[in-house]
């Protein structure tokens, strides 16, 4: 018998309808599983990331290591983000204030020591 801890969380996307955009604000369920409770379960885990919409967590000595999510997760790439850009005219002081805040961000900021998590 599988021990799952669950936790429901709100996740936001935002998608683009015609010029207007929409808040979709979606729920799913999030479980914490370890690897080994995932390995003797897999196929059902399988299942129910892809029926039930549930993301596996997977544990190793209690550290987050890896996620099962369902294939119809939403995902925003930089060249996703550069199209949104591209199709969006700011006005000039709105569009300086953007460039702003990107660069104060990008200071702050750091990438990960360790590329994998």
């Amino acid at each position: 018998m599988m021990k799952l801890s669950v936790k429901a969380i709100g996740e936001s996307l935002l998608t683009q309808s015609g010029k207007s955009d929409i808040l979709i604000i979606r729920f799913m369920k999030k479980t914490s599983i370890t690897v080994t409770e995932a390995s003797r379960n897999f196929a059902d885990c399988v299942n129910r990331a892809h029926y039930q919409n549930v993301t596996f967590v997977l544990l190793k000595n209690g550290e987050p290591v890896a996620r099962l999510v369902p294939d119809n997760e939403k995902v925003c790439v930089g060249r996703d983000l550069a199209e949104a850009l591209a199709k969006n005219d700011l006005p000039e002081n709105e569009a300086r204030a953007w460039h702003r805040n990107l660069e104060a961000a990008r200071k702050i900021l750091k990438a990960p020591a360790d590329k994998w998590r």
